[in-house]
């Protein structure tokens, strides 16, 4: 094998290994879905920070593969309802959970 025939494979091994490695599972999210969820939750959060009659900010966001988890505390069912709809709004979300209770 010739020295530049060598180089070549061995960055072609480098890349699959790399690739590989970045890539999800069933059960977990690879490197850029990890990446997009804390954009998404990040996004979320503050636009229930932003929303004037959301007071409270003991709402917690998670997100999984696009699925926005909404838990905590608020003050009334609409809050509860004003909370998913904001959430609901922001780019990338691709459902709602609603774990939320009332004080």
């Amino acid at each position: 094998m010739t020295l530049p025939n060598r180089f070549a494979a061995i960055f072609s091994a480098l890349l699959l290994v790399s690739v590989v490695g970045c890539a999800s599972t069933p059960k977990h999210e690879g490197t850029g879905q990890y990446m997009d969820d804390t954009v998404i939750t990040t996004k979320v959060k503050t636009a229930i920070f932003n929303e004037p009659t959301l007071k409270s900010t003991e709402i917690n966001v998670e997100t999984y593969k696009g699925t926005v988890q909404l838990s905590g505390f608020v003050n009334s069912r609409a809050d509860m309802k004003k909370a998913v709809e904001v959430a609901r709004s922001v780019e990338g979300v691709v459902a709602v959970k609603d774990q939320m209770q009332l004080k």
